[in-house]
């Protein structure tokens, strides 16, 4: 009985934390239909980085969103900007430590003065940057974010 118990803890264990180690390595092209979707779903897509103490410090603030939206149509998309030499040290370990749950991608495209602009056009490139839209309304951050502006632009979109 015991083993049968802890064949079962290990299966959970390994289907929680699969979620966490599904993260796409993709350019920019492969990413860019997101900023386009034109159903009722709010998105919501953080640029960060490991090595950002901004994106960091400002993590817990979108876990805590997801969870608080997660029975509304609010989706999060979460686009790595760390070199992809890293994925398996720094970023896989960060999104299981801050329980990132969103569609999770490590952006390896060099050109980011052809897409930064695509993005949005005020964007300097500085990280953390997030996007808030749904269809043609969109909320466009640079920098930090606290959880209350998160909060309230995901709101004025539902």
């Amino acid at each position: 009985m015991k083993s049968a118990a802890g064949l079962i803890i290990i299966i959970l264990f390994s289907v929680i934390n699969s979620k966490a180690q599904d993260i796409k390595t993709v350019n920019f092209d492969d990413i860019e239909t997101v900023f386009y979707k034109t159903d009722d779903t709010v998105r919501v897509i953080n640029f960060w980085a490991t090595w950002c103490i901004p994106c960091v410090e400002e993590m817990p603030y979108f876990t805590k969103a997801e969870q608080q939206y997660s029975d509304k149509k609010v989706k999060f998309i979460y686009v790595s900007l760390d070199f992809p030499r890293y994925l398996e040290t720094k970023v896989i370990p960060f999104v299981k430590k801050h329980n990132m749950n969103g569609r999770l991608f490590l952006l390896d495209d060099p050109d980011a003065n052809q897409w930064i602009s695509q993005v949005d056009s005020r964007w300097s490139g500085a990280l953390p940057a997030t996007v808030v839209y749904r269809r043609e309304q969109k909320t466009f951050k640079e920098g930090g974010i606290t959880y209350k502006e998160l909060n309230e632009f995901i709101k004025q979109k539902l």
